[in-house]
């Protein structure tokens, strides 16, 4: 997914978007130099050493992994486990929904 993923924040680069990843390797250490090699630019949380169980996953809910959630401008969850064009038409309905209500 992160070539997805780095084509979208690309695309998007100045708009009212902003991509969140939450990462589940248990080793901090091993994760930093994964993060550097596939050329994450975007703000990735670390689940913490519990893995797929940390806090993160259990506050959202997260029983797999991924899981996508697209939430619009208020904060609200409108969909769930979209990818690949499903999650760019998501996004761009909730970009211009957005920029209407302005």
């Amino acid at each position: 997914m992160y070539p997805h993923e780095r084509s979208l924040v690309k695309r998007l680069e100045g708009k009212a978007f902003a991509l969140i990843g939450v990462n589940s390797d248990p080793d901090k250490e091993v994760l930093k130099p994964r993060l550097e090699k596939e050329k994450i630019t975007w703000r990735s949380f670390w689940n913490g050493p519990e893995g797929t169980a940390g806090p993160i996953s259990q506050a959202w809910n997260v029983h797999g992994w991924p899981t996508i959630y697209v939430l619009d401008h208020k904060g609200v969850i409108r969909y769930k486990h979209v990818r690949g064009k499903e999650m760019d038409k998501a996004v761009d309905e909730l970009l211009a929904e957005a920029e209407g209500s302005k």
